[in-house]
């Protein structure tokens, strides 16, 4: 399909499967919308990313879920718990992304492609809606006050939800921000009419993408303050849109409004969560963590990090990471063996019977029935408060305001070590950066921020950071064999052009004269196995 159709406009049919009668019949020609209450149920309905139900890698059901496979969070997984078990047909589909190919959807056997663009197709089905939100919402009336504030929330979720996509396409699909190229580095197509417009489509540039980001957010921040506090995490208000611009302006090396409005967000939600006093099968991810601020979406990582072959496990250089005494080791994570698994979500006891030797979050997590392993959180779209005392410590620190941020990092650590511990660090200069970026991978590990954060480390002015990331492959004598044959071990070097994902190739071919990013030659090491 041509990309017009990935940017297709809900002005026609409103997609079909909204909550309310009237999407179905909406169009341009005749206008259904008589209240904002109705753009509200839009909003809920097609504006906002759905929750999903998936049961394995093979079938997860997520189309961001790829991007926890690009850092150096995961990696393939070679041992397993429970024999002989194995995640079927899973880790081939995120083979392209894994290895950091030339194509996504380059299969593991170097014989097709899989389809590349679902990622893309959907985040620019759920702009349409923000664009046509934002359209039916000039047109309301304002003739109370009631009316007034209902137009500016959803008017002010509406450019929310379309900066937050943009910031996340441009940051997959274009070059991390650099101040001095930004205005001609590629970045994504823009489209902000609610119209079809039968036309291929180019990408604008890096910069054009964050003016309009922050456009949308700046009016959002108006909007959005004036009508007050959301009742539900799922549902963004002005301190979701403050966190947002905190973090678009870090990404922009703007330390100083990064810093602004990560205070802003700071002064309305400080609350921090204990991770002592946290119970068992309790994830600091959790609906009922006193640091939610916003979430979208779902998560699949339970389905990811299996204990089983063929599927993945957190990387010891992550792991490694943690202290003894920093609780996040023990609270975040659950090891069995060489395993290391995910712990941060809220896991369902399924009451089935539990062996003797089986790790207490290994029962709770992957041997319940898949329909009860759904959270309720995201692990991609998650706004939490520690973020932005994180966020905060950075922007200070590369100003020069080392006090300040200590203090903010120490605040943060306190609620994360052992009682009577010794938590606080006294570091400076780019020591105290470097410590402060490992205390971001630390706290945010797995919720979809590592990958952009490698990115913008490599182009910062301040104290540049790049590493090499290596992922290893395994093949196996059949689908159902656990014996492996062969590893094939990929490595992203420094400035790699992996660092940018490609346009799906649906996208290229429908738009003629659409430039690809910069791709080359995907190589690898062959090692034989026991």
């Amino acid at each position: 399909m041509k990309l017009k159709i990935y940017l297709y406009t809900i002005a026609a049919t409103m997609m079909m499967s909204s909550c309310s009668g009237f999407l179905k019949e909406y169009s341009q020609d005749t206008d259904y919308v008589r209240s904002w209450e109705d753009l509200d149920e839009l909003l809920i309905g097609d504006g906002y990313l759905p929750q999903f139900q998936s049961d394995y890698l093979s079938n997860v059901g997520d189309n961001q879920y790829f991007i926890h496979f690009l850092g150096d969070e995961l990696d393939e997984n070679t041992t397993t718990y429970s024999g002989d078990y194995m995640q079927y047909d899973g880790k081939e589909r995120v083979f392209g992304y894994f290895t950091w190919q030339a194509r996504s959807g380059q299969n593991d056997s170097y014989t097709g492609f899989n389809k590349e663009n679902d990622n893309w197709e959907q985040i620019y089905k759920h702009i349409n809606v923000a664009n046509n939100i934002i359209f039916s919402a000039k047109d309301l009336s304002e003739a109370t006050q009631s009316n007034k504030l209902g137009k500016e929330k959803v008017d002010g979720e509406a450019r929310f939800l379309r900066a937050y996509y943009y910031f996340f396409l441009v940051n997959l699909y274009g070059k991390a921000y650099t101040p001095n190229t930004a205005s001609t580095d590629l970045g994504v197509p823009i489209k902000t009419s609610e119209t079809v417009e039968d036309k291929s489509f180019q990408r604008n540039t890096v910069q054009e993408c964050y003016d309009l980001i922050l456009s949308d957010l700046q009016t959002a921040e108006t909007e959005l303050t004036e009508y007050g506090s959301q009742k539900s995490i799922y549902r963004a208000d002005s301190t979701a849109v403050n966190f947002l611009l905190s973090r678009v302006y870090l990404y922009m090396q703007n330390w100083k409004k990064a810093s602004e409005y990560a205070q802003k967000v700071i002064d309305s939600h400080p609350d921090l969560l204990q991770l002592n006093s946290l119970q068992q099968n309790k994830g600091i991810v959790s609906t009922s963590s006193v640091e939610n601020i916003f979430s979208m979406g779902s998560s699949a990582l339970c389905d990811i990090t299996l204990d089983q072959y063929k599927s993945f496990t957190i990387t010891d250089s992550i792991y490694n990471l943690y202290s003894d005494n920093d609780l996040r080791k023990t609270k975040f994570f659950w090891t069995y063996g060489k395993f290391h698994g995910y712990k941060k979500l809220d896991m369902v006891n399924a009451n089935l019977t539990q062996t003797e030797d089986m790790p207490d979050y290994y029962y709770n997590a992957y041997e319940s029935p898949w329909s009860k392993r759904m959270s309720d959180m995201s692990d991609k779209f998650l706004f939490r408060s520690s973020e932005a005392y994180l966020i905060k410590a950075e922007a200070e620190a590369y100003m020069g305001h080392e006090e300040e941020a200590r203090t903010l990092i120490n605040t943060l650590r306190q609620y994360r070590y052992k009682p009577g511990t010794d938590y606080k660090v006294t570091a400076s200069g780019e020591d105290l950066v470097k410590l402060i970026r490992d205390e971001r991978e630390r706290e945010l590990c797995l919720e979809g921020q590592r990958w952009f954060d490698l990115r913008r480390y490599a182009i910062c002015e301040k104290y540049p950071e790049s590493k090499i990331i290596t992922h290893h492959y395994y093949y196996y004598v059949d689908r159902q064999s656990s014996v492996r044959t062969s590893c094939h071990t990929f490595t992203l070097e420094p400035n790699d052009w992996g660092y940018v994902l490609p346009i799906p190739h649906e996208t290229l071919n429908a738009n003629v004269g659409m430039p690809n990013n910069m791709r080359g030659e995907r190589t690898y090491k062959v090692e034989t196995v026991e």
